[in-house]
């Protein structure tokens, strides 16, 4: 590599090459310049250093500029291309007038990861029309969220163009009740005087509400009515399917009966009077029950 100039010095705590600008405050330290046009306008090597180490108190550190290329390249066979660090300002900020402020590219792995011990993982807002965060797929999921409490929370108003498909099974809602020990999911629940749900009872109970959700293999799909004192409270299915406790000793069920409430604590039983199951219906049977008592599906249809 042919050079006008070579530094090197044999203490190894010494600079190679110094330049100091002391003419004028915006003077130059080291300055350089290919007029070839294809060349380098300074290198920088370490064994084990820094290949090139810019400081400023007040300005830049390291300053890349360019016509047509990219300002700035780092590249690294096993470590990080690029690193920027602050202590209270942002790692590394990236802005464009016209392009993207900030790009992630990766063949086989994330194109942008962000990571917070306290705050948020990933921030995206805008000042104007624009969405605060876009995501977008031509193959797989457009948005992949997961927490440990919400894997979503949205302020304000929603709206989904295509269709909103739902792996679990029934529509609930919270209501208070009387005992949570005895509440358990799969439980025929029916009015209480202070409009809490108890379990049932009675037979042909024209307070029946529905049964609590998530027995079984059915889970709720949508639970309405979260709010305070969740401890007190437990989901009812209103409509969908549902695993319901059903005692068939009163009589067979099988699939299509219409179910009420019976006489044994938070169980259901076959309608075999359809004169008093008027208002104390459940709903029908999904799977039958010849004797004894169980947990079957049925698809809940209060009348």
């Amino acid at each position: 590599m042919p050079t006008n100039l070579i530094g090197q010095s044999e203490d190894v705590n010494a600079a190679g090459v110094l330049g100091e600008g002391v003419v004028t405050e915006a003077g130059t330290g080291v300055y350089g310049r290919d007029r070839g046009g294809k060349g380098n306008g300074v290198i920088g090597f370490s064994d084990a250093g820094r290949g090139v180490w810019g400081h400023s108190k007040g300005g830049f550190g390291v300053l890349g500029e360019s016509i047509s290329g990219r300002g700035v390249v780092g590249s690294s066979e096993n470590d990080y291309g690029m690193r920027g660090h602050s202590h209270k300002s942002a790692g590394i900020r990236g802005s464009s007038d016209e392009g993207r402020g900030v790009e992630g590219w990766a063949t086989n792995s994330e194109g942008v990861v962000g990571i917070s011990t306290a705050g948020h993982g990933v921030w995206g807002q805008t000042e104007g029309g624009g969405a605060g965060v876009l995501a977008t797929s031509k193959g797989g999921v457009g948005i992949h969220a997961k927490g440990g409490r919400l894997a979503g929370f949205f302020e304000g108003d929603v709206e989904v163009t295509g269709d909103l498909r739902l792996v679990n099974a029934d529509c609930a809602e919270n209501f208070d009740v009387c005992d949570v020990e005895t509440a358990l999911p799969g439980t025929v629940m029916v009015l209480g005087e202070a409009g809490e749900l108890c379990e049932c009872h009675q037979p042909y109970d024209k307070r029946v509400a529905g049964v609590i959700s998530g027995a079984g293999d059915y889970k709720p799909g949508i639970v309405m009515d979260s709010g305070t004192n969740e401890a007190k409270r437990r989901p009812v299915a209103l409509m969908g399917k549902v695993f319901c406790k059903v005692d068939a000793d009163y009589a067979a069920v099988e699939v299509g009966d219409l179910l009420t409430s019976s006489p044994t604590p938070g169980y259901a039983m076959k309608v075999s009077d359809p004169g008093r199951a008027f208002g104390a219906v459940i709903g029908k049977a999904l799977r039958p029950l010849a004797i004894g008592k169980g947990l079957i599906p049925l698809l809940v249809s209060l009348q």
